[in-house]
């Protein structure tokens, strides 16, 4: 029996999954890149495919011509399409997350009544950080996609995972949510309250607490907690079908980074971990990296004649029949000086970029690059044309 072959592009990584989890380190291009694959995927497999985002900054929205506000899944217009010059073989969905209406949802959906919910709800420290606590966009994210693809609305499913200090943290969301229930630190917040017995006054580290914060804060702390902890069973049951689904083998994980030390550090982290942790890693993109045009051969050299002719040659274009008559000869010398100069050290960059692409292709099966572009991406034909980038790009 033959062996299937591992994809070797992101077409063909994104042609047998239903979904594919975009991370990386923060500031790297996630939000652009899982809306290229989404809607390159969209134009060229057809289908119902899905872009999901946490990013506050809606750049997604804005570059897909949605609305302003979060919450909720709209189609990409069919005029965005055509303003690209794109007729899509099948349908691009997107959904700006909004966190603070999940987390009601949430909510809502594990209270065990409608009265419970609605007082989690009203609580004020509810109020206050809900969307705002560690790991809240996190765990959104997972609960979404869980949800989404629960539903089986959509044939693709590719999700931009939230700006994180760490990667790691998504992956980690949904075990952290359920230790947040068994955890030592909920047990000491709420005890006194369900003691009816127990005098807080009596206990040196609420009576100081009460002094400084004041017994109304600690109530609502407390009333909160144990509130929350009515949503246990729900949580927990839910967390364990989230990583589950994460480990699924229609499951696929992108890892998206530039070629600074710190990011890649922090890439090459990741990917060791997705295997460790029984998840498929498909593919690296390499965002932001420079030309493959500075590696040719020859080059430095004649950047190097260059700055070492640099007078003869501005005496030359300064004469009076060449092509800057009248320049000042000692100016011209110094910009051609500096010209091959900085062409020889963004060489030395490119030839170090081209070393650590070389080392982080041996991990993913599927490796592609995309250049700076000229233009930020502020329009879905400049999602496309990253698109293009990453689409059928194979490291071979």
């Amino acid at each position: 029996m033959a062996v299937k072959e591992a994809p070797s592009t992101v077409e063909e990584l994104l042609a047998a999954k239903e979904i594919v989890v975009v991370c990386g380190p923060g500031g790297v291009g996630k939000t652009t890149v899982a809306a290229a694959a989404a809607a390159m995927a969209a134009c060229h497999q057809g289908g119902k495919v899905l872009v999901v985002t946490v990013d506050p900054a809606r750049r997604l929205g804005q570059a897909l011509g949605l609305g302003q506000s979060a919450g909720g899944v709209e189609r990409v217009p069919a005029k965005a399409f055509a303003s690209a010059g794109i007729v899509p073989r099948g349908e691009l969905w997107a959904e700006v997350l909004d966190t603070k209406k999940s987390w009601d949802a949430l909510v809502a959906r594990h209270a065990p009544d409608e009265a419970t919910a609605q007082r989690i709800l009203d609580n004020p420290i509810y109020q206050n950080i809900s969307g705002r606590f560690v790991q809240s966009h996190d765990y959104i994210a997972v609960e979404r996609l869980y949800e989404l693809h629960s539903e089986g609305s959509y044939d693709l499913i590719v999700v931009d995972t939230p700006p994180t200090r760490n990667a790691i943290d998504f992956l980690l969301a949904p075990q952290r949510m359920a230790e947040f229930f068994s955890s030592r630190l909920l047990r000491l917040l709420t005890v006194p309250y369900r003691m009816r017995f127990a005098d807080i006054a009596s206990k040196p580290f609420y009576y100081v607490a009460d002094r400084i914060l004041g017994s109304q804060f600690l109530q609502d702390i407390a009333e909160f907690f144990i509130l929350f902890q009515t949503l246990s069973d729900g949580f927990v049951a839910r967390a364990k079908e989230v990583e589950r689904l994460l480990a699924d083998r229609r499951t696929t994980f992108i890892v998206v980074s530039t070629l600074e030390t710190v990011p890649v550090r922090e890439a090459e982290a990741f990917m060791g971990l997705l295997p460790e942790k029984g998840l498929h890693l498909g593919g690296l993109v390499l965002n932001r990296v420079l030309p493959a045009y500075l590696l040719e051969p020859g080059l430095a050299e004649r950047a190097g004649r260059l700055s070492a002719g640099a007078g003869e040659l501005a005496n030359a274009l300064c004469a009076t029949k060449g092509p800057l008559p009248g320049a000042d000869p000692a100016l011209v010398e110094r910009v051609l000086t500096e010209v091959g100069t900085n062409f020889n050290n963004i060489g030395v960059v490119a030839k170090r970029e081209a070393s650590q692409r070389s080392e982080l292709s041996r991990l993913p099966s599927v490796v592609a690059s995309v250049p700076e572009l000229e233009e930020d991406v502020h329009d879905l034909g400049g999602v496309l044309e990253l698109g293009r980038h990453i689409w059928s790009w194979d490291k071979s």
